[in-house]
This record gives structure tokens, sequence and C-alpha cells, in this order.
């Protein structure tokens, strides 16, 4: 069964929900060294203006992921979608003052921080000092979480990726989806694009060797890599 047909015979009816790094950016030693190959952003172009809806939801703020995708006509959401939650700046004064209380060099997206320690002269032992991290983090009431290489503090708020996937899909009259993600994070948005309905669904995993196992066996189809997902793309 081709599992793009409903969505490609359709786009008028149709949501292309995407991560950004990992998914639409080959994974870089660090963040602001990451960038979405050419190719890819003309297919994105390209589906931008052929289907209903075009999105990325990232973990990035939605201003960085915009920049780092470049594509005009895609609606972009950060921050895991807290962006989309009505208390963003009270939440935003909480996470400021957990990042001031916490002295490691941190990426600091307003609404979550991220502690990265890919490339780390001892990664186990960089990890180790994050686990404290984490831990002061929940005792502050806050939610910490892991991905690849990175430790994640968010507010302890109902919204995630998949509320941020109910959200958008709630704006447009769809009737067919795809999510595609590589992360743990992902999971959350597969899980609402279940939720939310649709006739057709396909959820899309980016293996790699550091994804969640979990990923792979949640998908309708898995690609490896950002460059078989450009080539994915291509065929819609």
């Amino acid at each position: 069964m081709d599992l793009l047909a409903p969505l490609r015979e359709a786009p008028g009816a149709a949501a292309l929900l995407f991560d950004v790094d990992g998914t639409l950016a080959p994974i870089a030693a660090r963040p602001e060294l990451a960038f979405v190959p050419p190719q890819t952003k003309l297919e994105l172009a390209r589906l931008a203006a052929g289907y209903l809806l075009v999105a990325c939801i990232s973990g990035r703020s939605g201003e960085e992921a915009e920049a780092l995708v470049g594509v005009e006509g895609i609606r972009y959401v950060g921050n895991h979608g807290l962006e989309l939650d009505e208390r963003a700046a009270e939440l935003a004064d909480r996470i400021a003052a957990f990042r001031d209380s916490v002295a490691l060099p941190v990426e600091d997206k307003g609404l979550s921080l991220s502690y990265h320690y890919r490339g780390a002269e001892d990664e186990e032992t960089a990890k180790a000092r994050l686990e404290e991290v984490a831990e002061l983090a929940r005792a502050e009431g806050l939610d910490p979480r892991w991905g690849r290489k990175v430790l994640e503090i968010r507010p302890p708020v109902a919204a995630d990726k998949g509320t941020a996937v109910t959200a958008l899909l709630a704006s447009v009259p769809a009737r067919n989806g795809l999510y595609a993600g590589d992360d743990t994070t992902d999971l959350d948005a597969f899980e609402g694009l279940t939720r939310a309905g649709l006739d057709h669904a396909v959820r899309v995993a980016v293996a790699s060797e550091e994804g969640p196992a979990e990923l792979p066996r949640a998908a309708d189809l898995v690609v490896q890599g950002p460059a078989q997902l450009a080539s994915l793309l291509a065929t819609l």
C-alpha cells in the first residue's frame, strides 16, 4: 500500500508537519551550525505552494526555526508548542530564574532550556552532571526531558509537540496529515496526529543511532536520516 497516495492525491486537504533538527536539518555539533540542505528547502517551498498546510514544530524558538528553514509559506511553532500557551510570559520568567541558578553553558530558548553534551571532552561525565541538573529542575517543579545528547528543561504545563499538532490541525480543514520527526519529543507529535481524527495519518520516523527505539516502532514509515526524508518529500 502506498501510504502517501491519499496525501498526494488531495493536497488541498492535507497537512504536512515536520520537526526541524535531525529531520529537515542534519544534526550538527552545535545548534548554530545546523542547516537545511538547499534541495530540502526547494521541496518544502514546492509543498508549501500546493498543500493545505505545511508547518514546522521545533524545539528551537519559532523565530530560530524560521531562520534556519528559511522557507516562506510555512507556519513555525517553537519550544515544542509552548509558544502557543497563553501563559508564555509568566513561564519564561520561571525558566529564566532556573537558568540563572545553574552555572553551566545553556541554549536559552526563552520558554525552555537545552543543556547539550554532544562533543564534550567526557560525555559520560557531562551527562552525569546534567542528571544533577535534572534533579534540581524536578525539585523546582519543572519538567526535565532527555533527547539526543541534550537535557531540556521545560515548564510544567500540558504543552508539547502533540498539543501543537492538535492546534495546527484544528486551524485548517485537513482530512489527511503527515508528521515526520527523529527524537523522543516527536512521539508526542505522533500521538497528537493520531488523536486528530483524520481520515488518513502517516507517522514518519527519521531513524538514527541516537534516536529512541520507540520512534520507529510507533511509525508508519521509517527513513534513514534527513537525506532520505528529502527524497520522500520529492514524491509528494
